[in-house]
Formats: C-alpha cells, sequence, structure tokens
C-alpha cells in the first residue's frame, strides 16, 4: 500500500515507518544568508536621498506657504488681518508637501529594491530620511524667509508701511507627516506587490 501524499515510484521500503521525519542525523542545508554591506548602503543612500529632498520641501513651503502680515501706524506693530489663519495654513501647507513626499520616497524606494526583496535598511532608511528632510525643510524654509526681529522690520518699512512675518513651523508633528506616510506606503506595497518566495517542497520530497 502506497503512503498517502506520496508520489507515485517513492514507495518507502519494507519495514520503514512511512510517516517517521527525517533521520535526525541529517544535515540540514545551510541557510544563506545576505551580506550586510550591500543592505547598509541601501539605507545610506535612501536616507541621502531624503536629506537632498528636504531642501525641496523647504523651497516649497517657503514659496506656498501663506505669511502673517503687519502693518506699522504710529510706531506701532498691527496684524492686517487679525483674524488671519497664516500660521495653520503655514503647518497645512508642510503636512501635504510632506505627504507627498512620503508617498513620492516610498514608492522610488519600493520599485528600486523589488527585484532583491527589499529589506530592513529600506524601511529604516526611509523613516531616517524622511525625519531628517522633514527637519532640514524646516530649518531651511525659517531660515530663507523673512526675519523674526519685527522691530527691525518695521523699523526698516517705516510709519504706514506693510511686511510679512516670520514663516513658522508652531505644530512640530508635522515633521512625522513624510517618515510615517513614508514606512505605511511601504508595507503597503510590499504586502501588495512584493517579492514572493516560494513554499517550502513536503519533506518526502526532499
Amino acid at each position: 500500500m502506497t503512503v498517502p501524499n506520496t508520489p507515485a515510484g517513492d514507495t518507502p521500503p519494507p519495514g520503514s515507518d512511512p510517516f517517521a521525519p527525517p533521520h535526525p542525523h541529517q544535515a540540514p542545508a545551510p541557510v544563506e544568508r545576505p551580506p550586510v554591506g550591500p543592505e547598509l548602503r541601501i539605507g545610506a543612500i535612501i536616507t541621502v536621498a531624503g536629506a537632498v529632498l528636504g531642501v525641496v520641501l523647504g523651497l516649497l513651503w517657503l514659496w506656498l506657504a501663506p505669511r502673517i502680515g503687519f502693518e506699522v501706524q504710529d510706531n506701532r506693530i498691527l496684524y492686517r488681518d487679525p483674524e488671519g489663519e497664516q500660521q495653520i495654513a503655514a503647518v497645512g501647507v508642510f503636512s501635504l508637501l510632506g505627504l507627498a513626499l512620503g508617498v513620492l520616497t516610498a514608492l522610488g524606494a519600493f520599485l528600486w529594491t523589488r527585484a532583491r526583496g527589499g529589506g530592513i535598511a529600506v524601511a529604516v532608511g526611509l523613516t531616517l530620511g524622511g525625519l531628517l528632510g522633514s527637519v532640514i525643510g524646516w530649518q531651511l524654509g525659517t531660515r530663507l524667509g523673512p526675519t523674526s526681529d519685527l522691530r527691525a522690520h518695521a523699523l526698516a518699512v517705516g510709519n504706514g508701511g506693510t511686511f510679512d512675518g516670520p514663516l513658522e513651523l508652531t505644530a512640530h508633528g508635522a515633521l512625522l507627516v513624510w517618515p510615517m506616510t513614508a514606512t505605511i506606503v511601504l508595507l503597503a506595497l510590499s504586502a501588495t506587490f512584493g517579492k514572493r518566495e516560494p513554499d517550502r517542497p513536503p519533506y518526502w520530497a526532499q
């Protein structure tokens, strides 16, 4: 009688246990571990790319974010729009730009490393690169924007003049939008379109 699930022609010899596991003295197949150097290199490249894109984030934020307007009247600095929400809008613009860059970097990293199966270095590189890029974009936007010394700016424009206030990120939680978005998108892409490892054959086929 042939053992169930046993391929034809592989009938076990008489007197042997057909359900016995492989011999304990049989050496397992060696597991090949990928080298660490390429993984670290990939993570470093993705991190550096995030830092470079941080410059783009800062310039776009400086260009698109609204500013708080001031005017000088009788040696006093007044808001041009006391009920304006320019500070909240500036945080919103920064968050939307971080969201877009998070999707872009995750998609690029996934397509670049998809053939080799990605790895933990890709996720770590995206997280560190996104956080570093967010900090660089924040600092670059505030430093290239108008000065934070309102009194000096008011003296420069004179009585009756108007000027824009500094660009500020009042909610620092916006710095996490880019790295969090990149991580979530990478996980979604890997789960949906990632490389699949073939199933191991049953023990009786080895």
